[in-house]
């Protein structure tokens, strides 16, 4: 997976990259809806499959994300990019992976999908009692 990662990540910083050209003729509002159509896309896409991978491998993922975000904002380089990312409602590559998780699985519960993979999921017990905790 970590092969598919940096390609990911390449493509995304040569998107980035051709759109630095023009981000100063566009204004900044076609720069974001550009970065949104071109770079953050390709950041979601079939990302679920990174799940229980370790920081190391999605972390260039991250890194585009936070590159995106100082190219909308015109910040430097050593700028926090925390603040941009809350502002433009994005959840850092982790956590993003764990909601998409989350709505797949609401969405199968819920009957929304297809029943084959309602047919494949297995519920876990929802609460643990206090004997279970215990050991015996």
């Amino acid at each position: 997976m970590k092969q598919h990662v940096n390609k990911v990540a390449a493509a995304c910083y040569c998107q980035l990259r051709r759109l630095r050209q023009i981000r100063r003729r566009v204004g900044p509002e076609v720069t974001t809806q550009l970065v949104l159509a071109l770079v953050t896309c390709r950041l979601r896409y079939c990302n679920s499959v990174l799940a229980s991978l370790p920081q190391s491998t999605v972390e260039p993922l991250q890194r585009v994300q936070n590159s995106a975000a100082r190219m909308i904002f015109n910040l430097g380089r050593h700028e926090h990019v925390t603040p941009c990312l809350i502002q433009l409602h994005w959840l850092p590559v982790c956590f993003r992976i764990t909601y998409k998780l989350c709505i797949l699985m609401y969405n199968i519960r819920a009957g929304k999908r297809p029943c084959y993979l309602r047919d494949i999921m297995q519920p876990t017990i929802a609460r643990v009692t206090r004997s279970g905790l215990r050991s015996h």
